[in-house]
């Protein structure tokens, strides 16, 4: 086990035990937001026919070509084709077919005029404007061409590939299970949103701040319980946990106090310690480790000094655990719209909002970053990184971190 080690190699001593979760088929309805797990590639041109984009007329561009607004060219019309329809007729010398937004092209035509830019009976069409071959038509395969990669393993199915996916008729796509997280919330100052205020005792906050934040994550969060400062009751939740859970995520207890027990509770049910305790504030107290190949995560009590450890240490490993292919943080460059004054003998991450000044994005520091400080982080979508060693930070100070 290591001790206090930089959460770069924290991350990665977590990642190197995650595999992901078993995949299952889905009516392709549900599918929305999972990761799919499979390869997929076109079976079929989109569209599969030549079609109109526009309510308009289709003819042969060759008998246009003379025409204009004092030489006009009327073509007879000989039917009308909707979206949906099919033509009953070839298009020849000096007709067209008047076909709506959608309708297949019929034979014979190779151009499409906007109904607006014509003149128009039932029987006649009259065009102003010459054409080129291809004009106003929507090729065979424009969106989709068959044998084309459509997606890859890891790959969220977000609105677009849901329809991708609806128009090769993937009616059971194979997407990675959603994973179970247990939650668990240690010390004996707790008390449940049903309790009265008692004197020295707070309000368990942990369990909803990380259940939205499993959520958010795309895993299904699984309260398991609360237990004092007792190694059974927090080791008995462990082990429950590891039987039905994908992962564990505690809070409490994993500091170097009489009272702070967790780490022991995870080695009572059978949890390997990975390390404990990085070296970044907020959230270095903590310990990780391994108990029947899923990860156990313990973090502080305190909520934010838990949410900033999670997000920088937990997060992609459970994304990994998710299916996803793009597991790591996205990392960006950062300039401060305000100073920091703190010095930060070790690294230190800030949260923060990204805005836009004048075209320029900048990063909006809350006023208080404590460890316990959980209001600081709502609405945060950013981490700066301040490497260790810094002194206060001046507005405009430019700095690495990543995307929540």
């Amino acid at each position: 086990m290591e001790k206090h080690i930089s959460y770069e190699k924290a991350r990665a001593l977590v990642l190197e035990i995650v595999q992901p979760v078993e995949a299952e088929r889905l009516p392709l309805a549900r599918c929305a937001g999972r990761v799919l797990a499979q390869s997929l590639t076109a079976a079929e041109d989109v569209p599969a026919f030549d079609r109109s984009p526009y309510d308009g007329y289709a003819f042969r561009a060759q008998d246009v070509q003379g025409a204009g607004e004092e030489s006009p060219v009327e073509l007879r019309v000989l039917e009308e084709i909707p979206a949906g329809g099919v033509s009953h007729c070839a298009v020849t010398e000096g007709t067209a077919v008047k076909v709506l937004t959608g309708a297949p092209i019929p034979p014979g035509a190779d151009a499409v005029v906007k109904y607006e830019s014509t003149r128009f009976t039932k029987e006649t069409v009259t065009i102003f404007k010459p054409a080129k071959p291809g004009q106003n038509i929507v090729r065979a395969g424009e969106d989709v061409k068959e044998g084309q990669a459509l997606a890859s393993p890891g790959t969220v199915i977000d609105a677009a590939l849901m329809g991708v996916l609806a128009a090769q008729r993937q009616r059971e796509p194979l997407v990675y299970r959603i994973p179970r997280v247990g939650l668990i919330t240690t010390g004996e100052e707790l008390l449940s949103l049903t309790d009265e205020p008692r004197p020295g005792k707070i309000y368990d906050t942990s369990r909803y701040t990380l259940a939205a934040a499993l959520e958010a994550l795309g895993c299904e969060p699984v309260w398991l319980g609360w237990a004092g400062d007792d190694v059974g009751a927090i080791s008995g939740l462990i082990e429950k946990g590891l039987g039905d859970c994908d992962a564990l995520v505690l809070t409490g207890g994993v500091s170097a106090g009489d009272y702070d027990l967790t780490p022991d509770a995870m080695e009572g049910a059978g949890v390997k310690l990975l390390f404990r305790g990085v070296d970044f504030k907020p959230g270095m107290a903590c310990a990780y480790g391994v108990g029947k190949g899923k990860p156990v995560c313990a973090l502080s009590g305190n909520p934010a000094a838990a949410l900033t450890n999670f997000y920088a240490i937990a997060a992609p490993a459970l994304r990994k655990l998710r299916g996803l292919a793009d597991y790591m943080p996205r990392e960006v460059e950062l300039k401060l719209a305000s100073p920091y004054p703190k010095k930060s003998p070790m690294t230190r991450l800030l949260r923060g909002r990204l805005k836009l000044t004048e075209g320029r994005v900048e990063l909006e520091l809350p006023p208080n970053q404590g460890n316990a400080v959980l209001i600081s982080a709502v609405g945060w979508n950013v981490m700066a990184v301040v490497p260790a060693g810094s002194g206060a930070l001046e507005a405009g100070t430019e700095l690495k971190g990543f995307l929540l």
